[in-house]
């Protein structure tokens, strides 16, 4: 059985942030090692913790969910950053992209996908 895959929370909404935290932390194959509500906080997590995967809002105060990727990823490389946002426009998308990230979902897709997501960014087989 292949341990959990660890992860960091990194979103400004606290309800929306408190109520994923649970909910993915019932699952037995996801463990929620910290949580930010912005992207500084999210380097420091990264770098200390070395999760697996990192969800990342797309709009957060100081440095947007672009830049934190890019600074999550350069604290610690070994990260997977899946974008999470509620609005992202085609070009804020290819921006995620460009800076790291291996998928950007919506706040609005079923949870099984965000799921399916973490899945698939957390095996060190889907990063290469």
């Amino acid at each position: 059985m292949e341990p959990p895959i660890r992860v960091v929370l990194v979103e400004d909404n606290q309800v929306f942030r408190e109520g994923l935290e649970l909910v993915l932390g019932l699952r037995s194959d996801i463990v929620i090692v910290g949580a930010a509500e912005d992207g500084g906080d999210a380097v420091e997590l990264a770098r200390e913790l070395r999760p697996d995967v990192v969800l990342m809002d797309y709009r957060l105060p100081g440095m947007d969910g672009v830049e934190a990727t890019a600074a999550v990823l350069a604290a610690y490389p070994g990260a997977a950053v899946i974008g999470l946002t509620a609005s992202a426009n085609p070009r804020e998308r290819q921006a995620l992209s460009e800076a790291g990230a291996v998928a950007c979902l919506s706040k609005h897709d079923e949870l099984d996908e965000i799921v399916a997501a973490i899945q698939r960014a957390g095996r060190p087989t889907y990063r290469g």
